[in-house]
Order: C-alpha cells, then sequence, then structure tokens
C-alpha cells in the first residue's frame, strides 16, 4: 500500500493498482482569502482515473468539487456524511458544498456512521466524528483485508475511539489532525469560543492511541492566522513528544511524501 499525503486534511490510498483519495483539496483559499493556505497543495497522481473519494465533512477545505471532478473518472462514487441533522441544523457551510457537488455533476452517496461501502479492493466505513462547528462530519476507516487506515477528517476529541477500535481495529496507521485551532472572529458565530475547534496535538496522539494504532502521521496543520484561526503553538513537536510517551510511531510527511505499508 501507498499513501501519499496531498497537503491539509488530504491523502491518497493506491493499493492492487486502484487509488482513493479523501479530503482532496486544491483551492488554496477555501475558506476565505483571510485564511488563504501559505504551503504546497499537492494534487493526486491519477487525474481523471481515480476510482474514487471520501470526504468527512461538508466545508471547503475538506470537500473541494472542482478537484473532485479533475481527480475521478467517470461516474465515480464520492462518499459523504449527510448536510445536516434535524430541523436546527446549520446549513450555512454545508449547502454551499452541496451546491458545489451538483454543479460539478458528481455522484456523491450519504453514508451513515457504521455503514460500510466498497471501491475496488477497498472496504471504507463512516465512523463518529464530532464537527467543531456542530455541521455532521465522520471519520473514515479504510480496510483492505490486511491492512486498515484511520483519517480523522478535523474532528474534536470524543468518546467513540474504543468502539471504532473493537469494531474495526486494528488500526495500523492513523492520520490525526493536529492544529487545535480556536475560532474567536468566526462570522455569525457568537459568543466566540476560547476552546480548540480540533484535535490538539496531545489530544490526537491519545487518540491514535485510543484506536491501537501502530503509528499516527498528523495532518490539518500549518494555518496559523490569528486571532480568526489561530493554531496550537509548536504542534507538530507536541504531537511527537506526546506520541513517543506512549509508544506510538509518529510518521510526519510533507505535502507529496510517499508512506509505503
Amino acid at each position: 500500500m501507498r499513501i501519499r499525503r496531498l497537503g491539509w486534511a488530504g491523502i491518497e490510498v493506491e493499493y492492487d493498482d486502484s487509488v482513493i483519495v479523501v479530503d482532496l483539496l486544491e483551492n488554496d483559499a477555501p475558506l476565505s482569502p483571510e485564511l488563504a493556505f501559505e504551503f504546497p497543495l499537492t494534487p493526486p497522481t491519477r487525474l481523471g482515473r481515480t476510482d474514487g473519494a471520501l470526504v468527512s465533512h461538508l466545508h471547503a477545505d475538506h470537500t473541494d468539487a472542482a478537484a473532485l471532478q479533475r481527480a475521478l473518472r467517470p461516474n465515480a462514487p464520492v462518499y459523504r456524511p449527510e448536510s445536516e441533522k434535524g430541523p436546527f441544523g446549520d446549513e450555512a457551510h454545508p449547502a454551499a458544498v452541496e451546491a458545489e457537488l451538483r454543479k460539478h455533476g458528481l455522484h456523491a452517496e450519504t453514508v451513515a456512521e457504521w455503514d460500510s461501502r466498497t471501491v475496488g479492493p477497498f472496504r471504507v466505513t463512516a465512523v463518529p466524528a464530532i464537527d467543531g462547528l456542530g455541521d455532521p462530519q465522520v471519520s473514515w476507516v479504510i480496510d483492505t483485508g490486511d491492512l486498515r487506515i484511520f483519517h480523522g477528517g478535523d474532528t474534536m476529541f470524543h468518546g467513540f475511539w474504543w468502539s471504532i477500535a473493537r469494531r474495526l481495529g486494528p488500526i495500523d496507521v492513523a492520520f490525526m489532525p493536529i492544529n487545535g485551532p480556536t475560532l474567536e472572529e468566526v462570522p455569525n458565530i457568537e459568543p466566540p469560543s476560547p476552546l480548540p475547534a480540533v484535535l490538539t496535538p496531545e489530544q490526537a496522539a491519545i487518540a491514535a492511541h485510543l484506536l491501537g494504532a501502530k503509528r499516527a502521521v498528523p495532518i490539518h496543520y500549518g494555518l496559523d492566522k490569528p486571532p480568526l484561526y489561530a493554531q496550537a503553538p509548536d504542534a507538530v513537536n507536541r504531537f511527537r513528544r506526546q506520541a513517543a510517551e506512549l509508544g506510538l510511531e509518529a510518521i510526519v510527511l510533507e505535502p507529496g511524501e510517499d508512506l509505503y505499508l
């Protein structure tokens, strides 16, 4: 198996000549011009020939419809969570992304928590996650029968780690968001919260440990533009230190770098 980090939360997974992407992103200013990335985003290796896509949630920095259209083969599936839960869901972010998916003619299918789909040699299962803005989000477990990957999107800490490990483990490598941002000046989000809206570096290592993962790769870091979006300081080194304390192998991949299992 080859896994390429694509930048931000994006990864590409290749196994038995099949390829899927997770949280693919090519737009470098997905949320607003003020939050443009200052690090590279790597395109997938098989433009127009990727076999399927998974998205953790319908925010523009995790579901890039134009990039998915370029990457996927015709009629390839896109698996995603629901856009909102119940009559009081905050639909602003998901609705805009839903419109982009329709505009680009993508075959996006909603997958409920604990449900699975098959893409070539991959069995993909949506598992519980918690979004920092309250929108629906899932994490993904990708299983080839002999290898299992966990992808955490940009989830917060929660109590489902043990259930995921029991039902779908053991996990060979966990891709964990680590930037623990605070969102104190987000438009239309009042009153502001000083608490992290994504796993902190320490929480990410602990969550990977609770999943029973052998290795963990940090994702979703590098954007630090306070006060709008303030990343946890020294995030990668903090993740490494916590992982080492837990006996977990931390593997840091730059965008475009591959991990072979």
